[in-house]
């Protein structure tokens, strides 16, 4: 079957191929053409028109063509639907709908602006939606920080955290590891609840343990503190810029950076980096 529709796919017209040959008809042959020709030139090749005003396979409401597919071809399955809300959101600039609306866009975007031959992009389209329909159907639960660092911790606290140490014993080799560990990852959300969770140990239990090994503070706090001595090391080449420095030490918003940055320090980072230069 031949289906048609207007050149310079970006969202939905890569989003529905995809959608037509992984779940509609494997052979269906997609055609791109300039959009004042898309009407004529399906009559011609006795195509079935998408994503044009005025035909069947359209927007409707507040869905876009790739929700009308779904509906039209009675497709259950889960991990469809939840693409059709990161597609609906990408095709017509409501990002709020899902977190990774706003990446699909400007993926597609790119992509558009490498290839410029319709059935070139399209071929990389049916890459990038394989991948998020695994995505979808498999690894949603699955967070970036838990791999590979976080096995490592794992590791680390397996191997020593139950060596609980009495009065005058020595302090516990999992502590320099972990303070290893740490600052070899100081850019990644550590989470202590997550780990306590992971291994399956009371969270204020090991955050007790923690605080007594690293200068009485909590978790959150040595974290907090690393970072901060790690941009202070930063800041002393001039290359980095203080945003690129928010960045490289884990902290995503600018405004926390420097009041976190200022509670530690007394000064600001824009204050800081200027002391350095007259030293």
């Amino acid at each position: 079957m031949r289906w048609i529709t207007r050149e310079k796919p970006k969202i939905d017209r890569l989003a529905c191929p995809w959608l037509i040959k992984r779940f509609i008809d494997q052979e269906a042959e997609i055609i791109y053409v300039p959009y004042d020709q898309v009407l004529e030139r399906a009559r011609e090749l006795a195509a079935t028109p998408f994503d044009i005003p005025g035909v069947e396979y359209t927007h409707y409401g507040t869905e876009c063509t790739f929700d009308y597919f779904i509906r039209k071809h009675n497709i259950k399955d889960p991990a469809v639907h939840t693409l059709s809300i990161i597609v609906r959101g990408a095709d017509t600039d409501h990002h709020e709908l899902a977190v990774q609306c706003a990446g699909l866009w400007a993926i597609s975007a790119g992509l558009a602006h490498n290839f410029k031959d319709d059935q070139e992009l399209l071929e990389k389209g049916m890459v990038l939606y394989d991948a998020l329909y695994s995505w979808a159907g498999h690894l949603q639960n699955v967070k970036h920080t838990q791999q590979p660092f976080e096995h490592l911790l794992l590791n680390v606290f397996h191997a020593y955290l139950k060596q609980t140490p009495g009065a005058g014993k020595k302090i516990p080799a999992w502590v320099q590891e972990l303070k290893d560990t740490i600052q070899d990852h100081i850019d990644d959300n550590l989470s202590l609840k997550e780990l306590s969770k992971s291994l399956d140990i009371n969270p204020s239990y090991l955050s007790r343990e923690f605080s007594k090994y690293f200068e009485d503070l909590s978790f959150g706090e040595y974290i907090r503190k690393s970072r901060i001595e790690k941009a202070k090391e930063l800041m002393g080449n001039p290359a980095y810029s203080l945003t690129e420095v928010a960045y490289l030490t884990g902290f995503s918003d600018q405004s926390h950076f420097t009041r976190i940055f200022k509670k530690h320090t007394g000064q600001s980072p824009s204050e800081y980096k200027k002391n350095l230069k007259k030293k």
